[in-house]
């Protein structure tokens, strides 16, 4: 059974406490805007999917009740930075499995200011769910003042320079690229041209990375109506629906691990076999794709990815996004809201965050952002924990 997704919405992603609101207030905006775009009241809403990892338990409810009381299941989903593409994978199971037609994926994120933290508790790092990342790192790198997540990708950063001649500028022009696509973006959270120098001159979080390659902590909501190709059918929604081709989620293997380099902790591996289920499943592959946003959390994160999706080979990615081909006018326009860099990452909304700008491209209506004859998108969404998830979809 094929899964269509006939709406997205999303509110613009914001520094936090820029604004007066809660987490059910920008639910509530992405989730109208979600079904205003596919032109279907709430009650027509079987099951709702909610993701988030910093607000309390049941928050789903208490988000999906601004859209209306209508007593049906609404789960709740944490899975670190993947949430919101693990509760877009939930919905489209449950559509494809023949559970519900008609599904709505709801992510948000309210957050503080500062560095994001590496989920221990207080300052004792052996709770956390990624003690045994961090282990790998320290063991490698040791263990700095710095944001630990700065600090792993970091690191994983410097790996790959000392494996491959990556350069500190090849790096920023990822920050470059991103932030420059971002100027078009309304929804993102920075619309700043920024030169290759101005990125290297920022602020270092954590050697190589400046604070314009790294992604920022934001507020925001994104959301999208999942459903069968019988109710598109039925509700006249085929013209604008786009079609889920295929979506697989890995996590991490004993691989990631055992080489003690940042670079498999940071989830390489996991991208790359989730890119190898993706394209088996679709017959489809990375020469047939058009647009892509993935998970640049940090700029080195990718460039890796780059690496992982097959676009270049093993310590290519730095040449090819210095050669454009990853721009307007290049072989693949990456990240054309800003990515997660410029745009933000709300950690509940990021993933459908992806999917609301492919939707846009491979509708026609990005506007002045619009990657030209965009029919096959591809979404990555990472986080460390660990789970990658990967959504191709087609118009």
């Amino acid at each position: 059974m094929k899964s269509f997704v006939a709406g997205v919405g999303m509110t613009k992603f914001e520094k936090p406490e820029s604004r007066e609101w809660q987490y059910w207030d920008m639910a509530r905006e992405a989730g109208e805007a979600a079904l205003a775009d596919a032109g279907l009241p709430y009650e027509r809403v079987e099951q709702v999917i909610a993701g988030y990892c910093f607000q309390p338990s049941t928050a789903g409810q208490r988000a999906a009740y601004e859209l209306g009381l209508t007593g049906v299941p609404v789960h709740n989903v944490n899975n670190n930075c993947a949430t919101g593409a693990s509760a877009l994978m939930l919905a489209r199971q449950l559509v494809e499995g023949g559970a519900s037609e008609c599904v709505l994926a709801l992510g948000f994120e309210k957050m503080k200011r500062g560095a994001l933290g590496g989920g221990g508790t207080g300052d004792d790092f052996s709770t956390s769910p990624v003690a045994r990342h961090y282990s790998v790192m320290a063991a490698a790198h040791g263990f700095e003042m710095s944001p630990p997540t700065a600090q792993i990708f970091g690191n994983a950063a410097r790996e790959h320079m000392e494996l491959y001649g990556t350069t500190a500028a090849q790096l920023a022009a990822v920050g470059a690229k991103n932030h420059r696509h971002s100027v078009h973006n309304p929804c993102a959270q920075f619309q700043v041209d920024y030169s290759v120098a101005e990125v290297l001159a920022s602020k270092e979080i954590h050697r190589p990375l400046t604070k314009l390659q790294c992604s920022p902590t934001s507020d925001g909501s994104a959301a999208a109506v999942v459903v069968s190709e019988r109710f598109a059918a039925a509700h006249g929604l085929e013209e604008r629906a786009v079609e889920i081709v295929a979506q697989a989620m890995t996590t991490d293997t004993e691989s990631s691990f055992a080489s003690g380099r940042c670079i498999d902790v940071v989830g390489a591996g996991m991208t790359r076999a989730a890119a190898r289920l993706v394209y088996d499943r679709s017959g489809l592959g990375i020469e047939d794709v058009d647009v892509i946003e993935l998970h640049d959390c940090f700029s080195i994160n990718e460039l890796l990815t780059y690496e992982a999706l097959g676009m270049c080979g093993e310590g290519e990615s730095g040449k090819l996004v210095e050669s454009g081909a990853t721009t307007y006018g290049g072989r693949w326009v990456v990240n054309p809201s800003g990515g997660l860099i410029s745009k933000g990452h709300p950690l509940g909304a990021t993933g459908l965050a992806q999917t609301a700008e492919l939707v846009q491209h491979l509708r026609g209506e990005a506007g002045a952002r619009q990657v030209g004859g965009a029919r096959v998108g591809l979404a990555h969404n990472i986080g460390l924990g660990g789970a990658a998830v990967l959504t191709l979809l087609r118009r």
